[in-house]
């Protein structure tokens, strides 16, 4: 699926993430870590980028910003080009560290501001790097510590997430905990890491549902937020290219659920799309061909690619 341009703009506020290629970790101890986040700092000094949220994992990595004057793609190049050239002269490997291009979401505030900042500072807790709330009030490499005053990094916005939750340091920080408690069971919340209508909606369900009110959105893959968020973003470009087409939206949602489950699973996308017959790989088509169809509303044909079966495959699946 060919990737759309990046959306940016100064002062539009972005839910970046960048991973390892292959899941390659991308901060090994603490002094790789310690260099990530410096490198942030000073690009965001640099370009005049705002920094509400962060959490750095082995792996992977999660910012929520608002962009500066020199954009977006200015402020990550700052970042990873320069760390990845360290990591690897360090490290002693060749090659790309992250895989293919950061992604980015822009987002709408309100009502997703407040959630984000919880979501990427749970991330932590999350993947189980800490096990409680208190640790990750320690836990050095996530922005949580800093709006706790367990922690102070000179380039974060705490003051602006801290506003969200009272006008009082004191009473925001036990506003911001309870929610950040709240939010920590509600799992792994996929609408707050895409865009489109499907996420903003918080489900193909929900957008059934809209539809048979007759309520009609804009949207767009790299967005999160409403309808007439998207068509202010999207500003003066044609009606056409306003809506992603549905089907479009439906395919990359289900990608993400695939690739979902077959990592729960302990499966491969490849077998999986290759025809593998096991057992493991038959149950979780049938699993997937009935979410897919049903849940989602997609195709026969478009499930059956996807799944590496025939359309008849898919209709059997159904039937069972």
């Amino acid at each position: 699926m060919p990737r759309g341009a990046r959306l940016d703009t100064p002062g539009a506020l972005h839910h970046v993430m960048v991973r390892g290629i292959e899941r390659t970790e991308i901060a090994v101890d603490d002094e790789d870590r310690l260099d990530f986040v410096k490198r942030i700092g000073k690009a965001a000094g640099k370009t005049g980028t705002l920094i509400y949220a962060w959490a750095l994992m082995s792996n992977h990595a999660h910012l929520l910003l608002r962009s500066g004057s020199s954009g977006l793609p200015t402020f990550m190049r700052c970042v990873l080009t320069g760390y990845s050239v360290r990591f690897n002269k360090r490290h002693h490997r060749t090659g790309h560290l992250f895989q293919n291009r950061y992604k980015s979401i822009l987002c709408e505030e309100e009502p997703y501001f407040v959630k984000l900042v919880s979501y990427i500072h749970l991330n932590p807790l999350r993947v189980g790097l800490v096990t409680s709330l208190e640790e990750l009030g320690r836990y050095t490499w996530s922005g949580h510590s800093a709006i706790m005053g367990l922690a102070e990094y000179a380039w974060q916005d705490k003051e602006h997430v801290l506003q969200q939750f009272g006008r009082t340091v004191g009473s925001a920080r036990v506003k911001y905990l309870e929610f950040v408690q709240d939010q920590m069971h509600m799992g792994r919340q996929p609408e707050l890491t895409g865009g489109g209508l499907v996420r903003s909606a918080g489900g193909w369900s929900e957008v059934l549902s809209m539809r048979k009110r007759g309520d009609r959105q804009f949207s767009d893959e790299r967005i999160l937020g409403g309808g007439e968020f998207v068509e202010d973003v999207l500003g003066e470009i044609g009606a056409a290219q306003k809506e992603m087409l549905p089907m479009r939206m439906r395919i990359a949602d289900a990608e993400e659920q695939l690739k979902y489950h077959c990592d729960k699973s302990g499966l491969t996308q490849a077998a999986l799309q290759a025809g593998c017959r096991s057992r493991e790989y038959s149950a979780l088509r049938a699993v997937l061909a009935r979410k897919f169809v049903t849940e989602m509303g997609m195709s026969h044909a478009n499930v059956a690619r996807m799944l590496g079966i025939s359309r008849a495959g898919v209709s059997q699946l159904l039937r069972r």
